[in-house]
C-alpha cells in the first residue's frame, strides 16, 4: 500500500494512492457495511503548483431523470461545466437545489424537454424534485484535475501530482445536504512520502437524502387524479 511513487530519478510528480475504508466495517471495503460511492480529490494549497485546471467540456453533460431518479446519482464536473438536466420520464418534474453550491429551481418541464443549469464555481450541488421526494442526487463542482471516484475494492489512484502540499478533500454517500463541507485534511506529497493515504467515511443507511421540498416543507401527498405527478 503505497502513498506516493517515483516514476523516474528526476520525476517532479507522483502517483498518489488512496484506500477508501468504511466506519465500523470488518474489512476495508467489504463485510456487512457497503462501500459508499465516495470521490476524492487533491486541492493544491499556496505555493504548490496547481497542474492545470480541469477543462469542461464544450457540451453539456446530463443527469437524466429516468424511473423517478437521477442518472447518474453522483456526478464530478470542472468548474464552468453546463449539466443538462432532461426529463425521460412521462410525467413532470421540478429539479431544483437550495443548499451550499449551485443554487437553483428549474420549475416544472414536462416530459422529453430539458433544461440546463451552469455550474460556474466549486461546491457540493444536493439536487433533488420538488415532486417526488425519493429522488437525489449529487453535482459535485471541483477546480482541480486531481480527482476520482472509488472503483469496486475502494481504491482511487491519483496520477502525475507534482509535489507540494495539498488538502486531501473527499466526499461519500453517507454525507448529506445538512453537511455540505467535505471531509479534509492537509498532506505533502514528495519523494519520501512513508505513508499510506486512508479515507474512512461513513456507511449508508440504503434511504433516501431526508430533505424538505424547496418551500422548506413537508412533500405534499401526491393527487391520484394530478398528471403532473404521476404517469
Amino acid at each position: 500500500m503505497l502513498c506516493s511513487s517515483v516514476t523516474g530519478l528526476f520525476a517532479q510528480d507522483a502517483t498518489v494512492r488512496v484506500r477508501v475504508e468504511v466506519e465500523g466495517a470488518a474489512k476495508p471495503t467489504h463485510g456487512s457495511l457497503s462501500l459508499p460511492t465516495t470521490v476524492v480529490w487533491l486541492a493544491p494549497m499556496a505555493g504548490t503548483p496547481a497542474g492545470g485546471a480541469p477543462v469542461a467540456a464544450s457540451a453539456p453533460v446530463r443527469l437524466t431523470q429516468k424511473n423517478k431518479k437521477f442518472d447518474p446519482h453522483v456526478l464530478v464536473v470542472p468548474a464552468g461545466a453546463a449539466v443538462e438536466f432532461p426529463n425521460r420520464d412521462p410525467f413532470f418534474h421540478n429539479v431544483f437545489s437550495l443548499f451550499e453550491g449551485k443554487r437553483f429551481d428549474l420549475g416544472l418541464y414536462e416530459a422529453g424537454t430539458s433544461r440546463v443549469v451552469h455550474f460556474d464555481r466549486p461546491g457540493i450541488s444536493y439536487i433533488f424534485c420538488n415532486i417526488h421526494p425519493e429522488m437525489s442526487g449529487v453535482v459535485i463542482t471541483l477546480n482541480t484535475p486531481f480527482y476520482s471516484v472509488v472503483n469496486g475494492e475502494g481504491q482511487i489512484e491519483l496520477s502525475h501530482v507534482p509535489y507540494g502540499r495539498y488538502r486531501l478533500n473527499s466526499w461519500s454517500e453517507g454525507t448529506g445536504p445538512e453537511n455540505t463541507q467535505p471531509e479534509g485534511r492537509e498532506i505533502t506529497i514528495g519523494e519520501s512520502e512513508p505513508k499510506p493515504l486512508v479515507v474512512r467515511v461513513p456507511a449508508i443507511n440504503g434511504q433516501s437524502l431526508a430533505h424538505k421540498n424547496k418551500y422548506g416543507r413537508d412533500y405534499e401527498t401526491p393527487s391520484p387524479n394530478n398528471p403532473v405527478y404521476h404517469p
